[in-house]
């Protein structure tokens, strides 16, 4: 016992950067372990819808999930797979995930898209504007518009989040919130804005809009 507090006595910056780090170590372990049981916590709420009994003739129903990689840095897919995609396939629903990989395919692939019971957007505020101008830019968007749209907040921006769901300072309970919100069938109004220019075909967006400079900065900022 002597010697090692005669060793700490004489490595003491060693031993007191030991500590912390082991300190350090000890938080991430327990964040980890916690995160993990907020996903278990999510994934048997969502076998519950998907225990429900349906009649043999009817359907699945059809959710099209659009997925931006790209989102917070790269990290979106990520986020995706481990926080909201077990929980949508637990849940019953038939789904579809289509991953954008550049800007401005999703309002193509809007224009494209087949029949769908359920949209879901997974990304920032930017695909958020993609989705919905794709959305009522199609010719028969008056039928499409009464497909109801869920959102999951995985990218860096995410101002219409805090106008859905509950503040929340842990992204894992975030995301699986806002998952089983959209399978609880939980929905908010939202007025959408349109702008259109002489030439150009209209844009919309419910969270607001940025063009110019303002624009370019925030992408620089991003990046």
């Amino acid at each position: 016992m002597a010697k090692v507090v005669a060793a700490l006595r004489h490595h003491w910056k060693k031993s007191t950067f030991g500590a912390c780090l082991l300190g350090w170590g000890g938080h991430w372990l327990y964040g980890k372990h916690c995160d993990n049981l907020l996903r278990r916590a999510a994934c048997q709420e969502a076998q519950t819808f998907g225990n429900q009994l349906i009649p043999a003739t009817m359907p699945l129903k059809k959710a099209t999930v659009f997925l931006n990689p790209a989102a917070c840095k790269g990290k979106a897919g990520n986020l995706f797979e481990k926080n909201a995609a077990p929980i949508l396939h637990l849940s019953g629903l038939d789904v579809t995930v289509v991953k954008t990989d550049y800007e401005g395919q999703a309002k193509k692939l809007l224009e494209l898209m087949e029949n769908t019971d359920l949209i879901i957007i997974a990304g920032g505020d930017g695909t958020v504007q993609e989705v919905i101008t794709g959305l009522l830019r199609r010719a028969d968007e008056a039928a499409f518009s009464k497909i109801p749209i869920g959102f999951i907040p995985l990218g860096k921006t995410c101002t219409l989040s805090h106008t859905l769901y509950p503040e929340s300072t842990n992204q894992v309970q975030h995301i699986t919130n806002a998952t089983l919100a959209i399978l609880k069938g939980e929905t908010v109004p939202l007025d959408v804005l349109q702008i259109k220019g002489e030439k150009e075909q209209p844009v919309f967006a419910v969270s607001g809009l940025r063009w110019g400079s303002y624009r370019d900065a925030g992408v620089k900022v991003s990046k």
